[in-house]
């Protein structure tokens, strides 16, 4: 029925992925040691990351033989263990000691070890190596700590296809490796496409029909500018960013009791709809309330550092935990905002990346100073004895500063945000990042590798937020961009968005990463400007339609001459499903909703105490609430968004995992928002007396939000045909079959709405809608 690749070419799909090699990227392949110059950062130093810094790199109680390849000068130093020989002799690769031991056929020489476990280099990385020494083996500083520069845009020989400069830097690498971009998608997919990413929500039939017909050749752009000034954008963007921050409607670990956070949260969507600069946004939650004359607003904001897991537990030891704390701050800095993995160098020096123990626990110290405790309770989460920092939200909070909230009942609302003590605490080196291991005292302070502590900063958060958005900061921007980039086209620029480390991947379009991060930070860190930017180029506009020949040269779409088939995440799922359907309350914020779930999930799984030790299902409107308002319980997080790979918010992530299993399709016939959901369209369907063609076609329209062609809505008819026949000559089935949820039929069971809603299911049940082509 509909148009899929088949299912031998799926399983080619898989295996080319396996076998694909990144390096292939850039220029010269990692396989191949070319003609031409040969590059230290995007050939050489994967290798010796690979295969040598491990025991030969940054992490000195792990370096073997004192030697170091990671940096020039210790590169070309003498061995220490045979003074007359050098690891690297430029020029001359039969003098070096690298060259000769990992291309040697002696085992007892050969590097790396076979007691290592790793391979040995290939024939063509030893050709590499070979080559860069015969160069002058000249080192480069890693690309990701070298500030971004803006380089023209370059020229392209297919010159009708750039829309913005976006469509050059990916044009030329389409180019280079002989493909051609695909045409434009149609009207009703590009709609779609753009309504899905800047709302998450689908557009109706009758916007469709609106668009499609429209000959205003700026049509396009103006949906854009429509969507973007819509409510809904502020919670589709909150979404990856509520991942960010590990925001969850609980404390986490074994009595996982509730929390309030969810005020913070629309702060976050407010943000977003009101277009507050990136720099501002990260700015007030890390420091708000270190601002000059803080308001409310921005205090409210810092309930970013304050949404990690909590422990209640008697019996822990409370400085355990509030260590935990600062370090949870501290990684999640690292990979939220600095894309590195930080997290690597509390207990030893970092292995591959020039961050040390001492480098963490200095940004750590940055965290240090919060007046909190590391026990929140031992009384099931009552909010009157919180040791930790708290602000009130009253009812003139929401009619002033706060006006943006749902304004529910709000007695004793109180939010977790950040106030640090009067004098700061001591921080230390913890020996193997135990928390009673005092080694070296530190000071507040940065990685020297990304960028040393300028003495003009405040050592403290707010400090630290300028220091991020300073001009030579090499990270901020490109990691943020490159989220964005993830966020649309479903892979980053740089595949590893949370590591811009050494064992990261390279850019795909190192030239394009770098034009668009310091393009975003030129116009204020504006960041509808710069989805629309995306939304806008050509590279965006194209049709989704793979070609046998595309397919065998770029299987993963890393050069993007087709636009990704992407499945939606869990949460924009559900939102399609209720949108669909008619049953969703669009009401932006409030707190978090509890709908259908099997039952004793939560039961088997507490510890029997506080006020989450069982499940209490919501009814009525909170039942068709956004996918982002669902409750999540750390421990045991709504079971069908987690099918759908959703995070349960125990620690920041940047990149949620895509997977296919078959849960997802017993997810989409069995659940009962999409059952609910099927029966309620078949209701408004069927009560509107159109004839039964005209009420698939609709279906199909709020569903796909196309048109089904002529095979298509043959199917669908036959099959409801089937259905009616079913039903009407079994009628003591019609109740049992539309009787899902709390739905109230508007004119009471029927065969004619249980045929529809089974119809209706399957389209819910089609790849393409859940599918953003």
């Amino acid at each position: 029925m509909m148009k899929r690749l088949p299912i031998i070419m799926l399983f080619c799909l898989i295996g080319a992925v396996a076998i694909y090699t990144a390096w292939h990227f850039f220029g010269p392949s990692r396989k191949d040691a070319g003609d031409g110059l040969i590059s230290y950062n995007f050939q050489v130093r994967p290798i010796l990351s690979d295969k040598c810094f491990n025991c030969h790199g940054p992490d000195a109680a792990k370096r073997e033989a004192g030697l170091r390849l990671d940096v020039e000068a210790e590169a070309y130093k003498a061995l220490q263990e045979h003074p007359g020989a050098h690891a690297i002799v430029p020029g001359k690769p039969g003098l070096s000691e690298l060259y000769l031991r990992v291309s040697t056929s002696d085992t007892s020489q050969l590097m790396p070890p076979p007691a290592s476990n790793l391979p040995p280099l290939t024939v063509a990385e030893v050709a590499i190596i070979k080559k860069w020494i015969e160069q002058g083996a000249k080192y480069e500083k890693h690309w990701a700590f070298v500030p971004p520069a803006k380089a023209a845009a370059p020229e392209v020989k297919n010159e009708d296809w750039p829309r913005n400069e976006i469509d050059r830097f990916v044009l030329q690498k389409m180019e280079q490796h002989g493909l051609a971009p695909n045409e434009e998608a149609d009207k009703e997919r590009l709609l779609r496409r753009i309504s899905l990413d800047i709302t998450g929500l689908p557009p109706t039939p009758e916007e469709i029909d609106r668009f499609v017909k429209s000959t205003d050749p700026d049509i396009y752009e103006k949906k854009i500018d429509e969507l973007l000034s819509r409510p809904a954008y502020g919670e589709r963007m909150a979404i990856p960013w509520l991942d960010v921050a590990r925001y969850a409607d609980s404390h986490g670990y074994q009595d996982d009791n509730y929390r309030t956070q969810w005020p913070w949260r629309d702060w976050v969507i407010h943000a977003f709809n009101r277009n507050m600069p990136y720099d501002t946004f990260v700015t007030w939650q890390l420091a708000g309330d270190l601002m000059p004359d803080a308001t409310k607003e921005q205090l409210l904001a810092t309930g970013f550092n304050r949404n990690h897991k909590i422990t209640e537990e008697g019996g822990v030891i409370d400085e355990e935990y509030r260590v935990e704390y600062v370090v949870d701050r501290t990684n999640t800095l690292g990979t939220a905002l600095l894309g590195m993995t930080i997290e690597c160098a509390k207990c030893h020096d970092h292995k591959y990346d020039p961050v040390s123990q001492k480098d963490f626990f200095q940004l750590s110290a940055f965290f240090n100073s919060v007046n909190e405790v590391g026990l929140e309770s031992t009384v099931g989460g009552q909010e009157t004895f919180a040791k930790n920092p708290r602000m009130d939200i009253t009812r003139e909070d929401l009619e002033g500063v706060l006006s943006f909230m749902q304004k529910a009942d709000t007695h004793r609302l109180q939010v977790s945000v950040m106030k640090d003590l009067d004098s700061a605490r001591k921080t230390y080196v913890l020996s193997r990042g135990n928390y009673d291991q005092h080694a070296e005292e530190v000071y507040a302070g940065t990685p020297a590798s990304i960028m040393a502590y300028p003495d003009s900063l405040p050592p403290n958060r707010l400090g630290l937020s300028r220091w991020l958005f300073h001009k030579d900061n090499p990270l901020t921007a490109r990691v943020f961009v490159n989220r964005m980039w993830q966020e649309i086209f479903g892979r980053g620029i740089v595949k590893s968005v949370g590591d811009f480390g050494m064992q990261g991947e390279l850019p795909v379009n190192p030239q394009l990463l770098d034009w668009l991060a310091v393009d975003f930070r030129e116009n204020g860190w504006d960041i509808k400007r710069l989805v629309k930017q995306i939304c806008m180029s050509a590279t965006y506009r194209q049709s989704s339609v793979i070609t046998p020949e595309k397919l065998k040269a770029d299987p993963e779409n890393i050069y993007l001459s087709y636009a990704p088939r992407i499945r939606m995440n869990a949460e924009m799922i559900r939102d399609l499903v209720l949108s669909s359907s008619g049953l969703l309350r669009p009401i932006i914020g409030g707190p978090s909703v509890k709908p259908y779930q099997p039952p004793g999930l939560w039961e088997m799984a507490t510890s029997g105490r506080g006020l989450l030790a069982t499940y209490k299902q919501d009814h009525g409107d909170k039942l068709y609430r956004r996918g982002m308002y669902t409750f999540i319980k750390r421990t045991v997080p709504p079971p069908s968004m987690m099918i759908f790979d959703a995070s349960n918010r125990d620690q920041c992530e940047v990149k949620r995992s895509r997977t296919n299993t078959p849960l997802q399709a017993l997810i989409m016939m069995n659940d009962p928002t999409v059952l609910e959901s099927s029966v309620a369209l078949a209701d408004r369907l069927v009560s509107g007396k159109t004839n039964t063609a005209t009420a698939l076609t609709d279906a199909f329209m709020r569903i796909v939000n196309r048109r089904p062609d002529k095979q298509e809505l043959e199917i669908l008819l036959e099959y409801q045909k089937d259905q009616d026949a079913y039903f009407k000559a079994h009628p003591e089935t019609v109740e049992k079959a539309i009787s899902v949820g709390e739905y109230k039929l508007k004119n009471g069971p029927s065969p004619d709405i249980a045929a529809m809603a089974r119809t209706i299911q399957v389209i819910y049940n089609l790849e393409e809608a859940i599918t953003k082509t």
